[in-house]
């Protein structure tokens, strides 16, 4: 080739070496940042924009107004309705049964931090703060300052990946572990949002788009919330739920939560309530009522009223303290024009019980303890104060936030993308009809729930309480460890139907019936298809397959 052609294509090959540097530059400056935000437990009723029954307290004005900018979502719902699994969920793309994260107690290995991999390989600055919850450190990070296991409510310990000293912490009741920490001072809700903040400003590659992941630890119980909240409702009668009193009503639930002959009913789930036999929160509440009141002797519906009181007083002044912190947040993206470019992100784990049914906690497949909150913000591509009534669950959150990214969906990833619906398209076609549900920790940590399965349409809802341990230890019942982790022999097996169009407080199983006989019966065929379509066949837990063969 002479001089002359080699020079040609030098200069060829170099103004392409420049075009693709400043296309790929161009990308980058394009693709927006993303901030998700995640509480613990906070459900869909304790948010004003949802109007349900506690809107009228005006519980979170900030995110409410994000929301009136933004997009909320109707039905979200979660695939494993406790704190672990729900998180791998979302961090995967995958139901529990092949991320393998069960229960509190199964993790999440590091390799398998897909989402966190997949956006930083993408080109995208990215950061943990918060509450975690996986067992391992966060991988695929620029920093994280993560709490380990459940942590304090008050001066949290956060595990590091700078600047921490070594030290042996408490990750749950079954592990400890050595690893960089740092000592805090606050409420943790307050301390995290600093931790935040201090990376936006002064830690990240400013040159990068950022994917920031803050993950409060409120509103968890037992709720502490910061002492500036006190009298926060204090003078307030908070609205009690249409059927908290005289639980279990006759036509609720099946022996499957509630035993032949009732056998069941003074153990199964946890309640407001006094209960000689359970969980509830009247024996926490007990000596502050008789405080308060300076009564000795109270009647059990007395008791339940005012543990309520405090129950929901405590769990908003948590709430409160979100809302104040997320502003904290929203307000620096304003003041530093990062607004326009920025896709906000409001979630949580899963719902939490607030006395329907006289239940607290979590777990069951029951909508107020699987319903999840989500709150877009993203003002180039959402039509300010819309609502989405997609049937969503925690596996597509992945994909999403992925497509956001310019990222397309790895084929290892169950979920898919609703990014469409924040576009203000029609739902597909082809979109999912039902969503499916499971929760494994049979009967444990004294809330005593059945081990059970099921399909939610928007529509109605079929549940299988299976009712059998997934471990090995089907045959025992014991007591251990320091949080009392109870373990029990095989609760009956039973199905539950809800008609959610005509009874959305889940008070009447019509299973029995026989004008719904048609529906349980398509609905059988779909969720059996739902579970042999996402792999979920118990083939490796033979003990759960002959139950539900013979049922």
């Amino acid at each position: 080739m002479r001089n002359k052609d080699l020079s040609y294509m030098k200069t060829f090959l170099t103004l392409i070496f420049f075009i693709t540097i400043s296309f790929n530059g161009a990308r980058g400056q394009e693709r927006p940042n993303i901030v998700y935000i995640m509480a613990d437990d906070h459900c869909d009723r304790a948010i004003g924009t949802y109007g349900g029954r506690l809107a009228s307290l005006d519980p979170t004005p900030n995110l409410d107004k994000l929301a009136q900018n933004g997009m909320v979502f109707e039905n979200v719902y979660c695939t494993n309705s406790i704190c672990t699994p729900s998180r791998a969920t979302i961090m995967t793309g995958q139901y529990s049964h092949v991320n393998k994260a069960y229960d509190l107690y199964t993790g999440l290995p590091r390799e398998k931090h897909y989402l966190l991999k997949e956006v930083q390989q993408a080109g995208y600055n990215t950061a943990v703060v918060g509450k975690w919850h996986l067992h391992t450190s966060p991988q695929y990070t620029d920093y994280f300052a993560v709490i380990a296991g459940q942590g304090r409510y008050m001066n949290p310990v956060i595990h590091v990946s700078e600047g921490g000293k070594k030290r042996k912490i408490r990750f749950d009741s079954t592990l400890e572990k050595e690893v960089d920490v740092i000592d805090t001072e606050g409420h943790s809700s307050d301390v995290l949002t600093d931790i935040s903040l201090d990376w936006l400003e002064n830690k990240r590659d400013k040159s990068k788009p950022f994917f920031l992941m803050h993950h409060f630890k409120a509103p968890h119980g037992m709720f502490v919330y910061a002492d500036r909240y006190k009298d926060y409702l204090a003078s307030v009668e908070i609205p009690e739920p249409q059927n908290l009193y005289n639980q279990p009503s006759e036509n609720w639930g099946s022996i499957g939560t509630r035993g032949i002959n009732d056998s069941l009913v003074r153990v199964i789930g946890s309640t407001i309530s006094p209960q000689p036999d359970k969980r509830n929160l009247s024996r926490y509440y007990k000596s502050k009522i008789q405080e308060l009141l300076g009564k000795k002797e109270l009647t059990d519906k007395e008791l339940t009223h005012y543990s309520y009181q405090f129950y929901l007083k405590e769990y908003l002044r948590c709430v409160k303290g979100i809302d104040d912190n997320l502003q904290r947040i929203l307000d620096y993206l304003e003041e530093n024009d990062l607004t326009e470019n920025t896709i906000i992100v409001y979630t949580s784990d899963q719902g939490m019980f607030l006395g329907e049914h006289d239940f607290i906690d979590k777990r069951w497949m029951y909508d107020e303890s699987i319903r999840m909150p989500l709150i877009v913000h993203y003002p180039k591509m959402i039509k300010p104060g819309t609502h989405n009534d997609w049937l969503i669950n925690n596996t597509d959150y992945a994909p999403t936030l992925l497509e956001i990214a310019g990222v397309q969906t790895p084929n290892y990833m169950q979920g898919r993308s609703f990014v469409g619906a924040l576009k203000g398209q029609n739902e597909p076609a082809e979109w999912r009809k039902a969503t499916y549900y499971r929760y494994w920790m049979h009967m444990a940590h004294g809330h005593n729930n059945p081990a059970h399965f099921g399909i939610r349409t928007k529509k109605y809802k079929l549940i299988f309480f299976y009712g059998v341990d997934y471990t090995n230890i089907h045959d025992k019942k014991r007591v251990s460890g320091k949080d009392g982790n109870r373990y029990w022999k095989s609760t009956p097996a039973a199905w539950e139907f809800y008609d959610l169009e005509k009874d959305p407080n889940e008070m009447i199983n019509q299973y029995a019936n026989l004008e719904y006989a048609p529906i349980i019966n398509e609905l059988k065929i779909e969720l059996f298809e739902t579970r042999e379509e996402i792999g979920d066949t118990d083939d490796e837990f033979p003990r759960i397959k002959g139950v539900i063969e013979k049922n």
